[in-house]
């Protein structure tokens, strides 16, 4: 089988998530109406589903082979070693709320590693995209995350999950974080903050229960803007713990993290 031009999927990815992103944008106007998923907190509108539904069949009507695995329910493994991994609306609850930090996130994995990133934040117009050994790049400008080596002078970004006992755990990380660092920013859209470290906005970026769609995009942005991305104890970025890092604070980060077990499971 061929394998696919990174070039034709970024610019398909491009495409459909700038599209996605105007169609949040034109329903945020007669938002009223919303449901709530994994628990009362973790809510779902009728833009996440409807912005969903553009990207799938943007996907199936040019490459009718290819996965797809969506937040919203999109579920297929194709036939032709390409996923699409879609967030079409990380940070609903910003989103809500009328705060601009939410995005469209779409990874492109290619037998099983992500190939092409691209996270559209609408509120600001921004782009953020990467292909695997080519670069990271904000509005078609190259990113190179920033050079810090000291942790105390590193600005943390971090999240919270839905579920209130895992919230309890990562709040009970920042008694002993906060002091240790510059200073800690809780955005609420992990690709967003994963895109900040590539575009040298934090330093760094810690979270525990990511999924697929919230990191696939933004972990290979980071990557190539020359952040280190991992796990705890050598272990890769999954939903356990995802850090990512300046280069040069990764390992103090990594250090202060597993000796708080962060990536314990909270129940």
């Amino acid at each position: 089988m061929t394998r696919p031009d990174p070039a034709d999927l970024l610019a398909l990815a491009v495409d459909l998530a700038r599209r996605a992103g105007s169609l949040a944008l034109s329903m945020h106007a007669g938002l009223g109406r919303f449901d709530t998923k994994s628990t009362p907190t973790d809510v779902v509108t009728a833009a996440d589903r409807a912005s969903e539904a553009l990207l799938v069949e943007g996907i199936r009507t040019a490459r009718p082979g290819d996965g797809v695995l969506g937040e919203e329910g999109a579920s297929d493994e194709g036939t032709t070693g390409v996923r699409w991994v879609i967030d079409p609306i990380d940070g609903t609850v910003n989103y809500l709320y009328g705060l601009p930090q939410w995005a469209v996130s779409i990874g492109v994995e290619v037998d099983g590693t992500t190939a092409v990133g691209v996270v559209y934040d609408p509120s600001k117009d921004e782009l953020f995209t990467a292909v695997r050994g080519g670069g990271a790049a904000l509005d078609g400008r190259p990113l190179r995350c920033n050079e810090v080596s000291e942790l105390s002078q590193t600005l943390v970004a971090t999240g919270f999950g839905y579920d209130a006992q895992r919230r309890a755990a990562q709040a009970a990380l920042l008694p002993t974080v906060l002091p240790a660092v510059r200073d800690i920013r809780r955005v609420g859209a992990g690709a967003l903050d994963l895109c900040a470290v590539a575009a040298g906005r934090v330093d760094a970026y810690y979270e525990q229960g990511l999924s697929p769609w919230d990191m696939s995009a933004g972990l290979l942005i980071a990557t190539e803007a020359g952040a280190r991305v991992g796990g705890l104890r050598g272990r890769g970025p999954s939903g356990d713990m995802v850090v990512a890092a300046s280069p040069g604070v990764f390992d103090a980060l990594h250090d202060l993290l597993v000796s708080l077990d962060a990536d314990a499971a909270p129940f």
